[in-house]
């Protein structure tokens, strides 16, 4: 009986981190997708007070510059994924979550810097 715990306590383990890594690659994928119409010239689907000082002419290198930010973070969640499924390795959890972490501090200070310079700032 106790084995038999044991053992489904390790499918529910391993099922949650398959979802979690499921979950994180499919909103990468979405974050891709709209840096790569960002990227593309489709600026307004930034929100409309993150480029309301952007000058017409700069349009286009913001939208390349703000897609990077995204770009890092679908890596961000692609590869945080990646490591939740090393699952069998301890700690391998906890470095999902730091990768996680550091990557989406990473994303949102270029993110930042992006609007610092093409808006005057993120406010």
């Amino acid at each position: 009986s106790t084995k038999y715990v044991e053992v489904m306590q390790q499918i529910v383990e391993d099922t949650s981190m398959i979802a979690y890594a499921v979950l994180m690659w499919a909103i990468a994928a979405l974050f891709l997708l709209l840096g790569l119409l960002i990227y593309h010239g489709k600026t307004g689907l930034i929100h409309e007070y993150h480029r309301e000082r952007v000058r017409p002419e700069d349009m286009a290198a913001y939208g390349r510059a703000f897609s990077t930010g995204l770009f890092a973070l679908a890596g961000t969640l692609v590869l945080s994924g990646i490591v939740s499924l090393l699952w069998t390795l301890p700690g391998a959890v906890t470095a999902s979550l730091v990768v996680l972490f550091a990557g989406l501090a990473a994303s949102f200070a270029i993110l930042w810097r992006v609007q610092r310079r093409y808006n005057g700032g993120m406010l």
